[in-house]
């Protein structure tokens, strides 16, 4: 069967490769020159690279580490140690650790927590382990129940003091979803929690040894070409026509000249683009089915990722930090976490800047302005006093609208990736999957298109 999909990121280009594998034809399309949508990367005028954002892999991602597996190319995720790392802003440039001991879970994650005094009082962890008993107990269900509180209204509803908000969740929250805890839906945070504490490496991290692109997009690639598939770059999706009964017909896709458009057939087909752009591609026909309505209760959050070169090195920790700053979330030293952008001399500091909604109308001057007032209070050693590191070179990469953000009551407005259309489907991190908006779940929402699109294939 011949599978047309728009999009090549995760998503796209995860369900090509598990349709390729069923012995179907994907051929997908990207609008763009680079490979891997939310995980794009490019390169400068001086061959360094930047990326959109910046992309941890966890112990906790099956489908993920499944697919690294499947194509031989495990060695290239570098794993750091068991911990989480964050910073200390009553005491600059020091660090707090929660590290995981090798135990079975949930033992290991428990003795994370109570090893660490700098953060939580004994009676903060108490009530903070008491309020995630039945997310244990009771798993996915609870979890997805949770969906109409935020973050912070779960904490009061188990009497948990909000403090744990500004010691640990605030961070967390921004790590996950570029947004604060008042937002958060609790769903995205206790699921996280969950897998951390379920899974004795659930929350190990490790880092691609380069570019997403590179490492980990073109071996998919390279795979779905290899069982018959074809992968376009600059052919974006126009329109997509339908036929009298409401069907596809074709999807119109841009020609590589950007001159014109041509039609393009197929047995099925499969939207793998953002929630943001494919609303705008809806069909009229089709807007008034309730799965495609809901569409609107999701909107992409605003991210914007940064990259500084200095001439020095600034730490020698290799490992995420959680930053703990008003207008940072996570951050690494590239020429330490990565192989390919090693430097034994200089850093390159790669940061997000959360939440951004008030910063990606700013100029980008404004923007490393605030971010080096910031880096004052993570390294004071460096950047106060006479001796301070000079920044080189910088990149700032905006996403208007990135991920959906995972307010309360969003869970609801999810698709599956099936759909009334019979021979269309739909693939994205947006789609409906225990992983929510992570690279995790857009591996996952491809895999589960693919199925879908395999067993409309065999019941036809």
């Amino acid at each position: 069967m011949r599978v047309v999909v728009a999009g090549a990121g995760l998503a796209g280009l995860s369900c090509a490769k598990y349709l390729s594998d069923a012995g179907h034809t994907p051929i997908v399309f990207e609008a763009r020159d680079v490979l891997g949508g939310k995980v794009a990367a490019w390169k400068d005028e001086d061959g360094d690279w930047y990326e959109t954002g910046l992309h941890i892999f966890f112990g906790a991602y099956p489908n993920m580490l499944q697919l690294f597996g499947e194509l031989g190319i495990e060695e290239r995720l570098q794993w750091k140690s068991h911990s989480m790392i964050f910073n200390q802003p009553e005491e600059p440039g020091t660090y707090s650790r929660f590290d995981f001991p090798d135990l079975p879970a949930p033992l290991n994650g428990v003795a994370a927590i109570l090893g660490n005094n700098d953060m939580l009082s004994w009676p903060e962890k108490i009530a903070f382990g008491l309020g995630l008993v039945p997310a244990m107990l009771r798993g996915q269900e609870y979890v997805e129940e949770c969906d109409k509180l935020s973050w912070t209204d779960w904490l009061r509803l188990h009497n948990i003091p909000e403090r744990v908000n500004e010691e640990v969740f605030i961070a967390m929250s921004k790590a996950l979803n570029f947004i604060g805890p008042d937002e958060i839906s609790s769903t995205v945070l206790l699921t996280a929690l969950n897998r951390f504490l379920q899974e004795k490496n659930g929350s190990k991290m490790a880092f691609l040894d380069g570019a997403p692109p590179e490492r980990l997009c073109e071996p998919i690639v390279n795979h779905i070409q290899a069982h018959g598939g074809e992968v376009y770059l600059n052919r974006a999706l126009k329109e997509i026509v339908l036929k009298d009964d409401g069907s596809v017909d074709g999807f119109r896709i841009s020609k590589p000249d950007k001159q014109g458009s041509e039609m393009v057939q197929a047995d099925a087909y499969v939207s793998a683009l953002p929630v943001d752009p494919f609303k705008l591609l809806l069909p009229k026909q089709w807007k008034d089915l309730e799965i495609f309505q809901k569409l609107d209760g999701l909107r992409g959050v605003p991210v914007i990722n940064i990259h500084l070169w200095f001439d020095r090195k600034m730490t020698d920790i290799d490992h995420l930090l959680f930053s703990r700053s008003k207008l940072l979330s996570v951050y690494a030293d590239m020429s330490i976490t990565c192989k390919e952008y090693a430097d034994p001399d200089k850093s390159m500091l790669e940061l997000v800047f959360a939440p951004a909604k008030d910063w990606i109308g700013r100029s980008d001057e404004d923007i490393i302005m605030a971010t080096m007032e910031e880096l004052k209070n993570l390294f004071p050693m460096h950047l106060t006093g006479e001796n301070k590191a000079s920044l080189r070179k910088y990149k700032v990469v905006k996403t208007p609208l990135s991920v959906y953000k995972a307010v309360p009551g969003c869970q609801d407005y999810r698709p599956s990736q099936s759909t009334p259309i019979p021979n269309f489907f739909l693939a994205g991190d947006y789609t409906m999957q225990r992983y929510l908006a992570s690279m995790e779940g857009a591996v996952l929402s491809g895999k589960l298109c693919a199925a879908e699109v395999n067993l409309s294939h065999e019941k036809v």
